[in-house]
């Protein structure tokens, strides 16, 4: 601060005194008042997810926890419906240092080819066969190439089991699929699956899919239980059909050359409650799978079993498609089928 004596009082006494004090209140300035801590840094978090999505209730109870550990130095603020983009452009933005977390999803297979495993239809069987493809397939294998790309995955969580809503009719067998305009997320091997099934797939960001459906760009879509009822696409969609045909984890990630600037306790408070929060995440999952069906019903969903059998038999050549094009995949399928049998 600097301070100028050319328009003080010429009293000695008097001008001693109004300097002492724009003394004083110079240290104030760049020290901080007593009682006064310093600002906090923000930690951005994004996601797609609507309010009351499995996204928005994970990444929320996930900056509780941890900014209660964080102390006065750092604070999580989460942005979710897409307001710092969608998960490409988050992606991108991470590994530009511009945002610092993001939960992405599906997306991850256009960013890390052996993601596509989580793209193989019924592969997962149910959350405990997820946990022992996490620690036996997705740590050692997995997370070191997401590492390679810019990418580091601090816990795995969820988005769910994906069924497959449409105007046009009830889906039982991949042929009713034929020719209907299915949005999918950015991931090529869920549109090569239903390219597969008949259907005329078309990659679209999740904010974008309501209008899509509403205006008829689209006819269907395919989404878990919870991202259909947050995003209300039961106010345009006629039909529900339970395909569980993908499960789809979630992935806590961080840019990797942003987040080693990161002093090392914070980083293991982060990294240490995204994990810890994943048995939350878990329990809200398996609670939305009983509570959102009924609603979407009393929406006025159709909602319909699919032949399972008729699914999994066409989907043999997305698995020798990405068993032959990546590097090590068919080693990471045989695995996470015997680890289904356990």
């Amino acid at each position: 601060m600097m301070i100028s004596t050319a328009t003080f009082p010429q009293s000695g006494t008097l001008r001693r005194r109004i300097l002492g004090s724009l003394i004083a209140l110079g240290a104030a300035t760049s020290l901080g008042t007593p009682g006064t801590s310093q600002a906090q840094t923000e930690l951005k978090l994004g996601h797609v997810g609507n309010p009351g999505s499995l996204f928005q209730i994970s990444a929320d109870e996930f900056a509780k926890r941890a900014n209660a550990k964080l102390g006065d130095k750092y604070k999580i603020v989460v942005f979710g419906s897409s307001q710092l983009g969608g998960d490409k452009e988050m992606l991108q933005k991470l590994k530009l240092g511009t945002i610092d977390m993001v939960v992405p999803s599906t997306v991850m297979s256009s960013e890390v080819d052996m993601f596509g495993l989580f793209e193989m239809p019924y592969i997962v069987k149910d959350r405990d066969h997820m946990k022992r493809i996490e620690k036996e397939i997705f740590w050692p294998k997995i997370a070191p190439a997401a590492e390679e790309k810019g990418l580091t995955i601090l816990a795995v969580w969820e988005n769910g089991y994906r069924h497959i809503t449409n105007n046009k009719n009830p889906i039982v067998k991949p042929a009713d699929l034929h020719g209907v305009k299915l949005r999918t997320p950015k991931g090529k091997w869920r549109i090569k699956m239903f390219q597969e099934y008949g259907a005329n797939p078309s990659p679209m960001s999740f904010s974008e899919l309501f209008s899509a459906l509403q205006t008829g760009v689209m006819d269907g879509q395919e989404n878990p239980l919870t991202q259909i009822y947050s995003a209300k696409l039961q106010e345009v969609q006629k039909y529900l059909s339970l395909s569980a045909h993908v499960y789809t984890p979630a992935y806590v990630t961080v840019g990797t050359k942003r987040y080693a600037k990161l002093p090392a306790d914070v980083r293991k408070i982060l990294e240490d409650t995204a994990r810890e929060n994943q048995a939350y995440v878990y329990e809200q999952a398996a609670k939305a799978d009983e509570e959102l069906l009924g609603k979407l019903k009393d929406a006025g969903m159709q909602v319909n079993e699919v032949d399972k059998d008729a699914f999994i038999a066409a989907s043999k050549a997305i698995y020798e498609e990405f068993g032959e094009e990546v590097d090590g995949a068919q080693e990471l399928i045989s695995r996470a089928i015997e680890l289904g049998k356990q």
